[in-house]
This record gives structure tokens, C-alpha cells and sequence, in this order.
């Protein structure tokens, strides 16, 4: 199951809005990596277990249930998750990138790939 959605950060045509430039925005999306359960609810903890330049694995406690996943940062343009799968559970994907159509307007498109069936997609990303 492969599911996306788009959301618009910058609306040029709302000056009620504070824009964020793109560094900002990135900024956003590294903190949301590296303190996860500032943005999750129902998170209790994350534990970053290593960090190889810009991939991190991580430990994440919901209550009694842990949660391991790989972190892959893409300098200034996207950050994917994904979960490492187990005996009860086959794992997924989330990626967020940056998209910006040109100077005045910045989005950020989520993408979810889930395997159901178990069959697993081998992507690099």
C-alpha cells in the first residue's frame, strides 16, 4: 500500500502567515528526527542507538512496545524512516521531502509505503 499526501508550508497569497525558508523547514525535520517525541503523541522515548554520518538507527518506547528504525537524512531535501520489521510486524516507510515549485512557495510531501503482504520492496533511498 503506497499512500502520499501533500501539505503547503508557505502561502504566498496569505500574509497572515509567517513564511519558514527552506533551512528552517529543515531544521524542523531534523529535530522531528532526532527528538521524536516532541512531535508523537504517545511516545515515551527515543533512543538514538548509532549514527553513521546522516543515518541513525533509533529505539522508539511507546508503553511496553519498542520500535526500531533507520533514519536517512538527505541534506536540505528529505528524511525517510524505515521501520525495521519483526517476527509480528513486516516494517514500512515514510519519507518527507522538501519541494520547492520556486522562491515563494515551500511544501512538504509525506509518502508511506507499507507491504502488507510481506514481500518487501527493495528501494534505496
Amino acid at each position: 500500500m503506497n499512500f502520499e499526501h501533500l501539505i503547503q508550508i508557505n502561502d504566498p497569497l496569505n500574509p497572515l502567515v509567517e513564511a519558514l525558508t527552506r533551512e528552517q523547514l529543515w531544521e524542523g525535520l531534523v529535530l522531528r528526527a532526532e527528538q521524536p517525541q516532541l512531535f508523537v503523541l504517545g511516545l515515551d522515548s527515543c533512543d538514538i542507538l548509532s549514527r553513521d554520518g546522516d543515518v541513525m538507527e533509533r529505539e522508539l518506547h511507546y508503553g511496553q512496545a519498542v520500535v526500531r528504525d533507520r533514519v536517512t537524512l538527505t541534506p536540505g531535501s528529505s528524511v525517510r524512516y524505515d521501520i525495521m520489521p519483526t517476527a509480528e510486524y513486516v516494517g514500512d516507510s515514510l519519507t518527507m521531502e522538501i519541494e520547492q515549485p520556486d522562491e515563494l512557495q515551500l511544501f512538504l510531501r509525506f509518502t508511506y509505503k507499507h507491504d502488507a503482504a510481506g514481500e518487501g520492496e527493495s528501494e534505496s533511498g
